[in-house]
């Protein structure tokens, strides 16, 4: 028998999950805008920089997310609070850093 409580509310588990897909959601959106950004970068470096850097930003998200999804799942079924983690952290900073990045790039092409 595993050392899990089974008397969970299910609420909880499904709230998770929901969460988990919003970080892939978020983690797609980055990909995508990645893989934008390369499509347009015309072979610029200091634009296919920023686009390779969004791509693994959205790779990394993923990751933080399926990471939190598996802690905050055993912690649910264990009975405790999840730690907070600072993954959230993490990806908006990142997501400033670029943002800043994209527009010195286009700022840079105007002169």
């Amino acid at each position: 028998m595993s050392s899990e409580r089974l008397d969970v509310d299910v609420r909880f588990l499904l709230a998770n999950e929901r969460t988990l897909l919003a970080w892939l959601r978020t983690a797609l959106t980055m990909l995508a805008g990645g893989v934008a950004l390369l499509h347009l970068a015309d072979a610029r470096p200091a634009a296919t920089a920023s686009a390779l850097g969004i791509f693994a930003l959205g790779i990394v998200t993923a990751v933080i997310g399926y990471v939190r999804y598996r802690a905050a799942g055993a912690a649910i079924r264990a009975g405790d609070l999840p730690a907070s983690g600072r993954g959230a952290m993490l990806v908006t900073v990142g997501v400033v850093v670029f943002a800043a990045a994209i527009v010195a790039v286009y700022l840079a092409d105007l002169n």
